[in-house]
């Protein structure tokens, strides 16, 4: 049992760490692509915004458990099959991904926009506000909404198991809810507990050493 306990961990993680790292690589650009054309932005744009808007809000509003039945045909074509790590990782990403964007995004309007007028007064290019204003000044909200998106991409996967998404959850659902095994439900509460602190811990450690 205690290797069962361990390979779903191993399961778990990989999931959370995959679809994380995928999270990032789209949210944040995602993230600066709906600020610059808000009516905050470098290069507002009501329509674009606003179609852009709706779509990340519509597929937000999608409980997780029905998003995953939703894509599984987008998650068969892209890794062959619709159980398994790599299958929950799919939905995983893009529920991540939808998140953070927005997350960043409302921080990225606490920058003082005095320092993006003053970046333009030099006659700095849209890049290179973006890259050494708007990204920079934001590290710290960015770290603490990376935290946020990692803890909710640990409790989405656990209710990943639920639909064959293997992991903590799959394990909780066969032996702990099926079989009613306490002691293995309470191994899984506290494995999760111990990820989402520890996670929380670092991420709010790095954001508050960027502060300083």
């Amino acid at each position: 049992m205690i290797d069962l306990v361990i390979s779903s961990f191993w399961e778990t993680l990989g999931m959370v760490a995959v679809s994380g790292i995928i999270s990032v690589v789209l949210g944040v650009p995602l993230a600066v692509f709906l600020y610059v054309r808000s009516s905050y932005g470098l290069r507002p744009s009501r329509f674009t915004y606003g179609v852009a808007g709706f779509l990340v809000n519509g597929v937000r509003s999608i409980p997780y458990i029905i998003m995953m039945v939703l894509l599984m045909p987008l998650t068969r074509f892209l890794v062959g099959t619709t159980i398994g790590m790599w299958a929950a990782s799919v939905p995983l990403a893009i529920a991540g991904t939808l998140i953070l964007a927005r997350l960043c995004e409302d921080g990225f309007r606490q920058i003082d926009r005095g320092l993006i007028e003053f970046g333009q007064s030099y006659g700095a290019t849209d890049r290179q506000i973006i890259m050494n204003i708007i990204l920079l000044e934001s590290l710290p909200i960015i770290i603490s909404s990376v935290t946020t998106v990692m803890v909710s991409l640990i409790g989405f996967s656990a209710m990943a198991g639920a639909v064959g998404g293997g992991g903590l959850g799959d394990l909780a659902i066969r032996y702990g809810y099926q079989r009613y095994e306490l002691e293995l439900l309470v191994y899984i509460v506290i494995i999760l507990v111990v990820m989402v602190q520890s996670v929380q811990m670092i991420g709010d450690w790095l954001a508050a050493k960027l502060r300083k």
